[in-house]
Protein backbone atom coordinates (compact mmCIF):
# COMPACT_ATOMS: atom_id res chain seq x y z
CA UNK A 1 0.00 0.00 0.00
CA UNK A 2 3.05 2.64 0.98
CA UNK A 3 4.17 1.89 -2.39
CA UNK A 4 1.15 3.33 -4.64
CA UNK A 5 1.33 6.16 -2.09
CA UNK A 6 4.83 6.93 -2.83
CA UNK A 7 4.09 6.70 -6.72
CA UNK A 8 1.04 8.39 -6.29
CA UNK A 9 2.99 11.39 -4.92
CA UNK A 10 5.98 11.10 -7.08
CA UNK A 11 3.32 10.57 -10.29
CA UNK A 12 1.22 14.07 -8.85
CA UNK A 13 4.81 16.38 -7.86
CA UNK A 14 6.21 15.47 -11.55
CA UNK A 15 2.62 16.75 -13.04
CA UNK A 16 2.38 19.61 -10.90
CA UNK A 17 6.14 21.09 -11.74
CA UNK A 18 6.65 20.38 -15.38
CA UNK A 19 6.00 23.09 -17.65
CA UNK A 20 5.22 23.11 -21.56
CA UNK A 21 8.79 24.30 -23.03
CA UNK A 22 8.52 26.93 -25.45
CA UNK A 23 9.60 26.82 -29.02
CA UNK A 24 13.21 28.15 -28.14
CA UNK A 25 13.83 26.14 -25.22
CA UNK A 26 12.74 22.96 -27.41
CA UNK A 27 15.15 23.83 -29.83
CA UNK A 28 18.19 24.62 -27.55
CA UNK A 29 17.56 21.37 -26.38
CA UNK A 30 17.27 19.26 -29.41
CA UNK A 31 20.58 21.25 -30.11
CA UNK A 32 22.47 20.01 -27.18
CA UNK A 33 21.15 16.26 -27.23
CA UNK A 34 22.03 16.19 -31.03
CA UNK A 35 25.76 17.69 -29.80
CA UNK A 36 26.37 15.07 -27.19
CA UNK A 37 25.57 12.63 -29.38
CA UNK A 38 28.24 13.25 -32.56
CA UNK A 39 30.53 14.30 -30.03
CA UNK A 40 30.18 11.02 -27.55
CA UNK A 41 32.87 8.67 -27.34
CA UNK A 42 32.37 5.40 -28.85
CA UNK A 43 36.48 4.25 -28.46
CA UNK A 44 36.22 2.81 -32.29
CA UNK A 45 39.00 5.11 -32.60
CA UNK A 46 41.41 3.85 -30.00
CA UNK A 47 44.57 1.84 -30.79
CA UNK A 48 46.47 0.47 -27.82
CA UNK A 49 49.87 0.69 -27.89
CA UNK A 50 50.63 -2.48 -26.19
CA UNK A 51 48.32 -5.27 -24.86
CA UNK A 52 49.00 -3.93 -21.40
CA UNK A 53 47.64 -0.64 -22.14
CA UNK A 54 44.67 -2.03 -23.08
CA UNK A 55 43.08 -1.41 -19.55
CA UNK A 56 43.88 2.00 -19.47
CA UNK A 57 42.60 2.76 -23.19
CA UNK A 58 39.41 0.82 -23.38
CA UNK A 59 36.28 0.67 -20.97
CA UNK A 60 36.55 -3.01 -21.11
CA UNK A 61 38.84 -5.69 -22.93
CA UNK A 62 37.16 -6.39 -26.21
CA UNK A 63 34.80 -9.33 -25.97
CA UNK A 64 34.53 -9.18 -21.62
CA UNK A 65 31.32 -10.69 -20.37
CA UNK A 66 29.62 -8.53 -17.69
CA UNK A 67 27.29 -11.28 -15.97
CA UNK A 68 27.27 -10.11 -12.60
CA UNK A 69 24.76 -7.02 -11.58
CA UNK A 70 27.09 -4.35 -10.37
CA UNK A 71 24.57 -2.30 -8.69
CA UNK A 72 23.55 -4.95 -6.37
CA UNK A 73 27.07 -4.43 -4.66
CA UNK A 74 26.39 -0.68 -4.83
CA UNK A 75 26.58 0.91 -1.15
CA UNK A 76 22.41 1.94 -0.08
CA UNK A 77 20.71 3.23 2.87
CA UNK A 78 19.12 0.37 5.01
CA UNK A 79 15.50 0.99 6.06
CA UNK A 80 15.14 0.87 9.88
CA UNK A 81 12.95 -1.78 10.44
CA UNK A 82 10.88 -0.15 13.42
CA UNK A 83 9.68 2.19 11.14
CA UNK A 84 8.08 -0.53 9.19
CA UNK A 85 4.88 -2.71 10.56
CA UNK A 86 3.43 -6.12 9.55
CA UNK A 87 -0.43 -6.51 10.24
CA UNK A 88 -2.46 -9.28 11.12
CA UNK A 89 -6.22 -9.90 10.97
CA UNK A 90 -7.59 -13.51 13.28
CA UNK A 91 -9.94 -15.57 12.36
CA UNK A 92 -13.03 -17.40 13.62
CA UNK A 93 -13.05 -17.94 17.39
CA UNK A 94 -12.21 -14.87 17.47
CA UNK A 95 -15.35 -13.20 18.08
CA UNK A 96 -17.71 -11.82 20.60
CA UNK A 97 -21.39 -9.60 21.31
CA UNK A 98 -20.23 -6.05 21.59
CA UNK A 99 -17.51 -6.10 19.37
CA UNK A 100 -17.10 -3.40 16.78
CA UNK A 101 -18.73 -0.60 19.24
CA UNK A 102 -15.47 1.18 20.02
CA UNK A 103 -14.81 1.79 16.13
CA UNK A 104 -18.53 3.16 15.62
CA UNK A 105 -16.35 7.04 16.62
CA UNK A 106 -14.61 6.42 13.27
CA UNK A 107 -16.75 7.21 9.96
CA UNK A 108 -14.81 4.80 7.87
CA UNK A 109 -15.39 1.73 9.99
CA UNK A 110 -19.10 3.14 10.08
CA UNK A 111 -18.80 3.12 5.89
CA UNK A 112 -17.30 -0.48 6.05
CA UNK A 113 -20.50 -1.86 8.14
CA UNK A 114 -22.80 -0.12 5.69
CA UNK A 115 -21.39 -1.84 2.43
CA UNK A 116 -21.51 -5.01 4.29
CA UNK A 117 -25.31 -4.84 4.91
CA UNK A 118 -26.22 -4.49 1.70
CA UNK A 119 -23.86 -7.16 0.75
CA UNK A 120 -24.87 -9.46 3.13
CA UNK A 121 -28.64 -8.67 3.15
CA UNK A 122 -28.96 -8.51 6.90
CA UNK A 123 -27.46 -6.30 9.47
CA UNK A 124 -24.36 -7.34 10.45
CA UNK A 125 -23.51 -4.58 12.81
CA UNK A 126 -26.49 -5.01 15.09
CA UNK A 127 -25.51 -8.89 15.17
CA UNK A 128 -22.25 -7.81 16.18
CA UNK A 129 -23.11 -5.52 18.68
CA UNK A 130 -26.14 -7.08 20.38
CA UNK A 131 -26.12 -10.97 19.31
CA UNK A 132 -27.17 -13.37 20.61
CA UNK A 133 -24.07 -15.01 21.02
CA UNK A 134 -25.65 -18.37 19.50
CA UNK A 135 -26.64 -16.37 16.67
CA UNK A 136 -22.93 -14.96 16.25
CA UNK A 137 -21.39 -18.37 16.85
CA UNK A 138 -22.76 -19.74 13.37
CA UNK A 139 -20.17 -20.25 10.84
CA UNK A 140 -22.74 -18.18 8.66
CA UNK A 141 -22.41 -15.04 10.73
CA UNK A 142 -18.97 -15.12 12.34
CA UNK A 143 -16.86 -15.74 9.92
CA UNK A 144 -18.57 -12.04 7.87
CA UNK A 145 -18.75 -10.77 11.24
CA UNK A 146 -14.80 -11.17 11.77
CA UNK A 147 -13.16 -10.18 8.66
CA UNK A 148 -15.73 -6.98 8.34
CA UNK A 149 -14.48 -6.03 12.00
CA UNK A 150 -11.00 -6.58 11.43
CA UNK A 151 -11.47 -4.48 8.08
CA UNK A 152 -13.20 -1.79 10.37
CA UNK A 153 -10.27 -1.50 13.27
CA UNK A 154 -7.70 -0.60 10.49
CA UNK A 155 -9.67 3.06 10.22
CA UNK A 156 -8.54 3.51 13.83
CA UNK A 157 -5.38 2.03 13.01
CA UNK A 158 -5.49 5.04 9.88
CA UNK A 159 -6.61 7.61 12.19
CA UNK A 160 -4.16 7.17 14.78
CA UNK A 161 -0.68 5.55 13.26
CA UNK A 162 -1.14 6.51 9.55
CA UNK A 163 2.59 5.37 9.54
CA UNK A 164 1.82 1.86 9.82
CA UNK A 165 -0.44 1.81 7.00
CA UNK A 166 1.65 3.34 4.58
CA UNK A 167 5.25 1.64 5.98
CA UNK A 168 3.22 -1.92 5.90
CA UNK A 169 5.24 -4.77 3.79
CA UNK A 170 3.93 -7.81 4.71
CA UNK A 171 0.41 -9.08 6.24
CA UNK A 172 -0.81 -12.51 7.13
CA UNK A 173 -4.33 -13.70 8.34
CA UNK A 174 -5.71 -16.48 10.75
CA UNK A 175 -7.60 -18.86 7.85
CA UNK A 176 -10.78 -16.74 7.67
CA UNK A 177 -7.91 -13.65 8.48
CA UNK A 178 -5.97 -14.93 5.23
CA UNK A 179 -8.95 -13.06 3.05
CA UNK A 180 -9.18 -9.97 5.08
CA UNK A 181 -5.16 -10.05 4.19
CA UNK A 182 -5.85 -9.89 1.07
CA UNK A 183 -8.23 -7.54 1.24
CA UNK A 184 -5.92 -5.30 2.62
CA UNK A 185 -3.26 -5.84 0.70
CA UNK A 186 -5.26 -4.89 -2.50
CA UNK A 187 -5.85 -8.54 -4.12
CA UNK A 188 -9.40 -8.65 -3.45
CA UNK A 189 -11.93 -6.14 -3.71
CA UNK A 190 -14.20 -5.63 -0.22
CA UNK A 191 -17.75 -5.99 -1.62
CA UNK A 192 -16.77 -9.81 -3.55
CA UNK A 193 -14.03 -10.53 -1.39
CA UNK A 194 -17.21 -10.30 1.54
CA UNK A 195 -19.55 -12.55 -0.68
CA UNK A 196 -16.65 -14.83 -1.58
CA UNK A 197 -16.42 -15.22 2.71
CA UNK A 198 -20.08 -15.95 2.83
CA UNK A 199 -20.46 -18.47 0.45
CA UNK A 200 -17.58 -19.83 2.27
CA UNK A 201 -19.16 -19.55 5.87
CA UNK A 202 -22.19 -21.36 4.28
CA UNK A 203 -20.55 -23.89 2.47
CA UNK A 204 -18.50 -24.62 5.29
CA UNK A 205 -21.55 -25.11 7.81
CA UNK A 206 -23.02 -27.39 5.25
CA UNK A 207 -20.02 -29.58 5.38
CA UNK A 208 -19.95 -29.20 9.14
CA UNK A 209 -23.91 -30.28 9.63
CA UNK A 210 -23.08 -33.53 7.84
CA UNK A 211 -20.80 -34.75 10.64
CA UNK A 212 -20.46 -34.65 14.64
CA UNK A 213 -17.25 -32.99 14.70
CA UNK A 214 -15.39 -30.17 16.16
CA UNK A 215 -12.26 -28.81 17.28
CA UNK A 216 -9.90 -28.35 20.54
CA UNK A 217 -6.21 -26.71 21.83
CA UNK A 218 -4.29 -29.10 22.80
CA UNK A 219 -1.10 -28.64 25.14
CA UNK A 220 1.47 -31.32 25.07
CA UNK A 221 4.72 -32.94 26.41
CA UNK A 222 7.58 -33.38 24.61
CA UNK A 223 6.69 -37.57 25.47
CA UNK A 224 3.70 -37.04 23.50
CA UNK A 225 2.80 -39.98 21.74
CA UNK A 226 1.78 -40.26 17.75
CA UNK A 227 2.01 -36.82 16.39
CA UNK A 228 -1.39 -36.13 17.47
CA UNK A 229 -2.60 -37.15 14.20
CA UNK A 230 -5.30 -39.99 13.42
CA UNK A 231 -6.02 -40.31 17.08
CA UNK A 232 -3.57 -43.33 17.78
CA UNK A 233 -5.36 -46.43 19.53
CA UNK A 234 -8.92 -45.32 18.47
CA UNK A 235 -10.91 -48.39 17.34
CA UNK A 236 -14.48 -49.62 16.62
CA UNK A 237 -14.95 -45.98 15.28
CA UNK A 238 -16.73 -45.60 11.98
CA UNK A 239 -14.44 -42.82 9.73
CA UNK A 240 -12.27 -42.04 13.09
CA UNK A 241 -11.01 -38.37 11.34
CA UNK A 242 -8.69 -36.56 13.66
CA UNK A 243 -5.36 -33.90 12.38
CA UNK A 244 -3.88 -31.18 13.46
CA UNK A 245 -5.56 -28.32 12.05
CA UNK A 246 -3.60 -25.52 13.71
CA UNK A 247 -0.10 -25.22 14.27
CA UNK A 248 0.13 -22.35 16.90
CA UNK A 249 3.35 -22.43 18.56
CA UNK A 250 6.03 -25.26 20.20
CA UNK A 251 3.50 -27.30 22.00
CA UNK A 252 0.24 -26.44 21.32
CA UNK A 253 -1.81 -26.92 18.21
CA UNK A 254 -5.21 -26.93 17.50
CA UNK A 255 -6.84 -30.88 16.71
CA UNK A 256 -10.12 -31.14 14.31
CA UNK A 257 -12.06 -34.38 13.78
CA UNK A 258 -14.89 -36.23 14.59
CA UNK A 259 -16.68 -35.91 17.99
CA UNK A 260 -16.11 -40.03 19.08
CA UNK A 261 -12.27 -38.69 18.27
CA UNK A 262 -12.00 -35.83 20.09
CA UNK A 263 -14.20 -37.65 23.08
CA UNK A 264 -11.32 -40.00 22.87
CA UNK A 265 -8.11 -37.67 23.28
CA UNK A 266 -10.09 -36.33 26.46
CA UNK A 267 -10.41 -39.57 28.04
CA UNK A 268 -6.93 -40.51 27.35
CA UNK A 269 -4.93 -37.65 26.45
CA UNK A 270 -2.21 -38.31 29.52
CA UNK A 271 -1.31 -41.46 27.98
CA UNK A 272 -0.39 -40.01 24.95
CA UNK A 273 1.32 -37.11 26.81
CA UNK A 274 -1.22 -34.54 26.58
CA UNK A 275 -1.36 -31.63 29.33
CA UNK A 276 -4.15 -30.24 28.54
CA UNK A 277 -6.97 -30.11 25.85
CA UNK A 278 -9.91 -27.52 25.74
CA UNK A 279 -13.28 -27.49 23.40
CA UNK A 280 -13.26 -24.66 20.68
CA UNK A 281 -17.00 -22.77 20.05
CA UNK A 282 -16.96 -23.82 16.52
CA UNK A 283 -19.39 -25.86 14.74
CA UNK A 284 -17.16 -28.16 13.06
CA UNK A 285 -13.91 -29.96 12.13
CA UNK A 286 -12.34 -26.64 9.86
CA UNK A 287 -9.19 -27.47 7.82
CA UNK A 288 -9.59 -31.40 7.89
CA UNK A 289 -11.12 -33.67 5.05
CA UNK A 290 -14.50 -33.03 6.86
CA UNK A 291 -14.80 -29.61 5.27
CA UNK A 292 -13.97 -31.39 1.40
CA UNK A 293 -17.60 -30.55 0.44
CA UNK A 294 -16.74 -27.16 1.00
CA UNK A 295 -14.06 -26.33 -1.65
CA UNK A 296 -15.62 -26.44 -5.06
CA UNK A 297 -18.22 -23.90 -4.36
CA UNK A 298 -15.22 -21.73 -2.88
CA UNK A 299 -13.24 -21.83 -5.62
CA UNK A 300 -16.32 -21.42 -8.77
CA UNK A 301 -16.69 -18.27 -6.60
CA UNK A 302 -13.10 -16.97 -6.26
CA UNK A 303 -12.63 -17.74 -9.92
CA UNK A 304 -15.46 -15.37 -10.42
CA UNK A 305 -13.21 -12.28 -8.71
CA UNK A 306 -10.76 -10.10 -10.38
CA UNK A 307 -7.48 -11.23 -8.27
CA UNK A 308 -5.20 -8.44 -8.99
CA UNK A 309 -1.40 -9.61 -7.49
CA UNK A 310 -0.73 -8.28 -3.95
CA UNK A 311 0.84 -4.68 -3.27
CA UNK A 312 2.43 -5.99 -0.23
CA UNK A 313 3.43 -9.56 0.88
CA UNK A 314 0.65 -11.95 2.07
CA UNK A 315 1.50 -15.21 3.37
CA UNK A 316 -0.45 -17.97 2.79
CA UNK A 317 -1.99 -20.27 5.69
CA UNK A 318 -1.01 -23.69 3.16
CA UNK A 319 2.82 -23.35 3.48
CA UNK A 320 3.50 -20.40 5.53
CA UNK A 321 5.04 -19.00 2.02
CA UNK A 322 4.24 -15.59 0.85
CA UNK A 323 1.98 -15.37 -2.54
CA UNK A 324 3.81 -15.03 -5.67
CA UNK A 325 1.00 -13.37 -7.85
CA UNK A 326 -2.55 -13.57 -8.25
CA UNK A 327 -2.66 -16.75 -10.14
CA UNK A 328 -0.98 -18.48 -6.93
CA UNK A 329 -3.59 -17.05 -4.63
CA UNK A 330 -6.50 -18.82 -7.07
CA UNK A 331 -4.67 -21.84 -6.93
CA UNK A 332 -3.77 -21.57 -3.20
CA UNK A 333 -6.38 -20.30 -1.85
CA UNK A 334 -9.21 -23.34 -2.14
CA UNK A 335 -6.97 -25.53 -0.22
CA UNK A 336 -6.98 -23.96 2.92
CA UNK A 337 -10.02 -25.04 3.58
CA UNK A 338 -9.22 -28.52 3.80
CA UNK A 339 -5.49 -28.14 5.14
CA UNK A 340 -3.63 -27.46 8.35
CA UNK A 341 -3.17 -23.77 9.35
CA UNK A 342 0.69 -23.51 9.13
CA UNK A 343 0.33 -20.54 11.43
CA UNK A 344 4.11 -20.75 13.52
CA UNK A 345 5.68 -21.70 10.30
CA UNK A 346 4.13 -18.28 8.93
CA UNK A 347 5.43 -16.25 11.57
CA UNK A 348 9.03 -17.94 11.52
CA UNK A 349 9.18 -16.43 7.86
CA UNK A 350 7.65 -13.04 8.29
CA UNK A 351 10.02 -12.55 12.11
CA UNK A 352 13.29 -14.05 10.63
CA UNK A 353 16.37 -11.92 11.32
CA UNK A 354 20.23 -11.82 11.96
CA UNK A 355 21.27 -11.40 15.45
CA UNK A 356 21.08 -7.79 16.49
CA UNK A 357 18.91 -6.60 14.05
CA UNK A 358 15.41 -4.77 14.93
CA UNK A 359 11.85 -5.85 13.83
CA UNK A 360 9.14 -4.22 12.79
CA UNK A 361 6.19 -3.10 14.60
CA UNK A 362 3.28 -5.49 14.52
CA UNK A 363 -0.34 -4.19 14.82
CA UNK A 364 -3.27 -7.40 15.17
CA UNK A 365 -6.34 -6.07 13.64
CA UNK A 366 -9.53 -7.20 14.89
CA UNK A 367 -11.61 -8.91 17.54
CA UNK A 368 -9.26 -10.75 20.56
CA UNK A 369 -5.63 -10.37 21.07
CA UNK A 370 -4.84 -14.17 20.32
CA UNK A 371 -2.52 -13.76 17.61
CA UNK A 372 -0.53 -11.03 19.79
CA UNK A 373 -0.02 -14.45 22.08
CA UNK A 374 0.76 -16.68 20.22
CA UNK A 375 3.48 -14.36 18.77
CA UNK A 376 4.68 -13.75 22.28
CA UNK A 377 5.48 -17.98 22.32
CA UNK A 378 6.85 -17.96 18.64
CA UNK A 379 9.15 -14.88 19.25
CA UNK A 380 9.32 -12.80 22.29
CA UNK A 381 11.71 -10.12 20.60
CA UNK A 382 8.95 -9.16 17.40
CA UNK A 383 6.19 -9.58 20.35
CA UNK A 384 7.87 -6.49 22.22
CA UNK A 385 6.76 -4.25 19.76
CA UNK A 386 3.55 -5.68 19.05
CA UNK A 387 0.18 -3.78 19.51
CA UNK A 388 -3.54 -4.99 18.81
CA UNK A 389 -6.26 -2.23 17.31
CA UNK A 390 -9.37 -4.61 18.84
CA UNK A 391 -12.40 -4.77 16.95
Amino acid sequence: MFSRVIFRRLHRSASLSSKPPDKSTAALGEEKVRDLLDNAATFEDAKPRSEQDTWATLPYVDGTFMGRDQSLKSSRPRIDLRETSIILFPGQGAQYVGMAKRLLKYPGARDIFQLANEVLGYDLLKLCLDGPRERLDQTRHCQPAVMVSSLAALEQLKEERPNAIENCFATAGFSLGEISALVFAGALPFDKALRLVQIRAEAMQLASEQHTSGMATVLYGADARGGLQGCPGLRGVESPECRIANYLYPSCKVIAGSEDALKFLEANGKKYGIKRIKRLPVSGAFHTELMASAVEPFAKALKKITIEDPIIGVYSNVDGKRYRNAGHILGQLPKQITRPVKWEQTLHNLYERKAGENFPRTFECGPGQGLKTILKQVNGKAWDSAFSIEA
